[in-house]
């Protein structure tokens, strides 16, 4: 039984992906790790700091990414398909340059690619999120935020990247999945303010075209304002060991809101306003953390577990 990893990235050093950490979580369980490298700017360091993990089992593919594939962040499901494609292994982790793996979770992964390698009806596994905010202490858990989503594929079975690559299925179809207890730390939006609203100009770029950013952008702060974060739940857990270095240099405490008043004309990002504040309240205080609505790109498959 054989494992790919396989990412896409560009510009991923220069707005503060942990893409080396990402890469280094899920590389003692995975034959290869294939890397769709878009070429970044010219400040930008990620094939210098992918390279430095010095495995042979990393092969960085350099990609050049057409802007006439922006629009619908077309050019995320692209460069994704084309990462998968280059994959040899039975099963492909896919992880996105701002995710990481818990290593307590790497002996449930591999036991469940194993146990399901020759049942065709399994296409993947289903992973829980753990979505950071602002800093390292702060996760959201509210209706507006998905609370799972599928990173591992079975490879060979006509299985690609869906919308912006959030997620995956063959065609139109929904796969086959068993959900693991297993989680993806996600920390998109865990990065100094100043770079936080680079990358969204970035992201929004590769949804919306380059014009229609640009003029969007005219007036914003260079900051993004995370808003109040003693609004939202604490931390307690443990975070990935890879992590350490990059959470012993948090070092942007001073531009963040750790109290409970927003600031004033700050427009409200998702989780805040009104209708998700009162779903997540009935959902995590009356419903037992049961989703409404939830997002569910999948079906899940209530398999008998081996003793």
């Amino acid at each position: 039984m054989t494992i790919s990893g396989f990412t896409m990235a560009r510009n991923a050093s220069k707005y503060y992906y942990p893409i080396a950490e990402s890469i280094l979580s899920v590389l003692p369980i995975v034959d290869e790790f294939i890397v769709a490298l878009g070429k970044g700017d010219p400040d930008d360091h990620t094939r210098e700091l992918i390279q430095s993990l010095n495995s042979p089992k990393i092969r960085i593919l350099d990609r050049v990414w057409e802007e006439s594939s922006f629009q619908e962040a077309r050019i995320l499901r692209e460069e994704t398909d084309f990462a998968l494609s280059r994959c040899g292994g039975d099963w492909c982790f896919y992880l996105q340059a701002d995710e990481v793996v818990h290593e307590e979770d790497l002996p449930v992964i591999v036991d469940a690619c194993q146990r399901f390698l020759e049942d065709r009806r399994v296409d993947g596994f289903l992973f829980r999120f753990r979505h950071f905010w602002g800093d390292y202490d702060h996760v959201l858990d509210c209706h507006s935020w998905y609370q799972r989503d599928i990173r591992i594929i079975r490879n060979h079975a006509g299985i690609s990247s869906y919308r912006d690559a959030q997620s995956f299925r063959r065609g139109n179809e929904k796969l086959r999945v068993v959900n693991l207890p297993a989680r993806i730390f996600h920390y998109g939006y865990a990065r100094p303010p100043a770079l936080m609203q680079g990358k969204k100009k970035q992201q929004d770029t590769l949804h919306q075209g380059r014009e229609s950013t640009e003029q969007a952008y005219q007036g914003k702060s260079v900051e993004f304002d995370y808003g109040p974060l003693a609004r939202l739940p604490r931390f307690r857990e443990t975070h990935p060991l890879v992590m350490a270095g990059r959470i012993s240099r948090f070092g942007w405490k001073d531009r963040l809101n750790y109290g409970i008043k927003r600031s004033r004309n700050r427009p409200r990002v998702k989780h805040e306003k009104l209708k998700n504040r009162i779903l997540t309240f009935l959902e995590n205080r009356i419903l037992g953390g049961r989703r409404l609505w939830a997002y569910q790109n999948w079906n899940l498959l209530d398999l008998p577990r081996k003793d």
